[in-house]
C-alpha cells in the first residue's frame, strides 16, 4: 500500500545522530493516519516521525489491519507514481493484486515478498482480491542512495524459506539473519524479517553491530533487549549491538517484523510518493506525473490514475534528523 494521503506533509529526513551513546531501546508509538482514495482506510505509521525518520535506509512503515473487507471494501489504490525509493510489501493475511508500468502482474500473499524499485520512475496499482476476507500487513519503503536513486525501475518477488531459532520462527525477506539469506537485491545493506515467537518463548539472535534495528510488534507483548513493546509499537536499537534477545510475554504466539540497516547518512525530502534531495526534484516528479511522462502506464487497472496533491505553498527543504 502506498501513501495516498490527500494532503501529505513534507517529510524532511537525514543522517543519523552521532555520539558515544550506550545502546538501548527507544519506543516509537504509532500514529493513526487516514488514507484517501475510493476505499479509505486508516493505517498505523511508525516511520517517519519527529523522534526518528530513518532506520538504516528504511524511511516509511505503515501497519494496517486486521481489516475485514466485507465491512470496509478492502484496498483499491489506483495507479500512482514512485521515484527515488523501493517499496516492500509484506502481508500477514489477505491477497493484493499488483500491476505496474513495467508490465509486471503479480500477487502479494502472506509470507511472500514483493519489492518494487521506483528508481527514476515507476507507477503501479494495488487492489485486494475477491479471495481476501481479512487484509493485514505492513507497507515499507527504502530510500535509495544518491548513487542509485535514478536506477532503472525493477520488480522482484521472493518466497523466503522459514527457519527456526529456539522458540522463534523466522522468514528473512531482505538481508541475512539466523543463517537465512535473501537473494533480493538492495542498494544499501538492509535486514527485513518476520519473526514469530512461541508463547512465553525467548530467542537470542546474532546481529550485525554496524546496523541499527527496529522491531515492529504486530501481535502480542514482546520484550526487546529488556524493553517491553506492545502491539503497533516500534522499538529502536542503535548501532553497536551484536545480539538481540526477544521474549514473548503473551500467552499466544507473538508476531513481529525486524528491520535493520547501516545508518543512512544522506538527507532526503519525502513528499507524497516521491523521494528526492530538493524541492525541485519533487516538483519535477509531480509535474511529470501530471503530464503523463516519465512514469509509464499501468495496464489492466479498471479506473483512472490517482492525481497528485497540490504542493505546499512553501519550498520543501531537506535537513537532518530531529531528536
Amino acid at each position: 500500500m502506498s501513501n495516498v494521503e490527500a494532503e501529505p506533509t513534507e517529510l524532511r529526513c537525514g543522517a543519523s545522530e552521532s555520539g558515544g551513546r550506550v545502546p538501548g531501546v527507544d519506543v516509537l508509538p504509532p500514529r493513526d493516519v487516514p488514507l484517501g482514495g475510493p476505499r479509505a482506510m486508516t493505517v498505523r505509521r511508525t516511520l517517519p516521525q519527529r523522534s526518528r525518520t530513518l532506520i538504516g535506509a528504511w524511511c516509511f512503515a505503515d501497519h494496517y489491519g486486521p481489516d475485514h473487507v466485507a465491512e470496509t471494501g478492502g484496498m483499491d489504490v489506483a495507479p500512482h507514481p514512485h521515484t527515488g525509493l523501493q517499496t516492500v510489501s509484506w502481508l500477514f493475511s489477505g491477497e493484493i493484486e499488483h500491476r505496474d508500468s513495467l508490465g509486471s502482474h503479480a500477487f502479494v500473499r502472506p509470507g511472500e515478498l514483493n519489492l518494487m524499485t521506483g528508481g527514476y520512475g515507476i507507477s503501479h496499482s494495488e487492489v485486494s482480491t475477491g479471495r481476501t476476507t481479512v487484509l493485514h500487513g505492513v507497507q515499507l519503503w527504502v530510500a535509495l542512495p544518491e548513487a542509485h536513486r535514478h536506477a532503472e525501475p525493477d520488480f522482484q518477488h521472493h518466497v523466503p524459506t522459514p527457519v527456526r531459532a529456539g522458540g522463534a520462527g523466522i522468514r528473512v525477506f531482505l538481508g541475512a539473519l539466523a543463517g537465512a539469506v535473501s537473494p533480493v537485491r538492495t542498494f544499501t545493506p538492509l535486514l527485513g524479517a518476520e519473526i514469530t515467537l512461541d508463547p512465553g518463548a525467548t530467542a537470542t539472535l546474532a546481529l550485525d553491530p554496524a546496523f541499527e534495528h527496529g522491531l515492529l510488534v504486530d501481535h502480542g507483548r514482546v520484550r526487546m533487549a529488556g524493553t517491553l513493546l506492545r502491539p503497533a509499537e516500534l522499538g529502536y536499537l542503535p548501532t553497536g549491538s551484536d545480539r538481540l534477545t526477544l521474549t514473548n510475554e503473551s500467552d499466544d504466539t507473538a508476531r513481529t517484523v525486524l528491520l535493520g540497516g547501516t545508518p543512512f547518512e544522506e538527507e532526503i525530502v519525502m513528499w507524497w510518493n516521491f523521494i528526492g534531495r530538493s524541492h525541485e526534484d519533487i516538483a519535477q516528479a509531480r509535474s511529470e506525473w501530471m503530464t503523463g511522462s516519465r512514469f509509464g502506464e499501468v495496464k489492466g487497472y479498471d479506473g483512472a490514475r490517482l492525481p497528485a496533491p497540490e504542493l505546499p505553498s512553501v519550498a520543501l527543504k531537506s535537513r537532518g534528523r530531529v531528536r
